[in-house]
């Protein structure tokens, strides 16, 4: 916000004196707005078409570590050996949390 040092200040009776009007204007504009919605309850009761997943299974192979690989220890992802940055304490930092 910018400020005009060459306008005249106030004094206190008249600051309080606008503030006070400020404050009237406000509850009144409060008073005329609307019902606040929460969109969380109004999502919470919506549901998508085909949005049941409980019947579904996953049929994801997992596997472990492999000997080319490290687990970030930032962002705990499991990167391969060529997109380690630098080693912090000993603990390895993948290039994209290193940026």
């Amino acid at each position: 916000m910018a400020t005009d040092y060459d306008a005249p200040r106030k004094t206190d009776d008249e600051e309080s004196a606008d503030s006070i009007e400020e404050l009237k204007s406000r509850r009144v504009d409060k008073s005329s707005s609307s019902v606040d919605v929460d969109e969380t309850e109004q999502a919470e009761g919506f549901e998508l078409p085909g949005a049941d997943l409980s019947g579904e299974e996953l049929s994801v192979r997992v596997l472990p570590r492999q000997a080319d690989e490290f687990t970030c220890s930032r962002c705990f992802l499991v990167h391969h050996r060529s997109q380690l940055a630098k080693e912090v304490g000993g603990l390895p930092v993948c290039s994209e949390c290193a940026a």
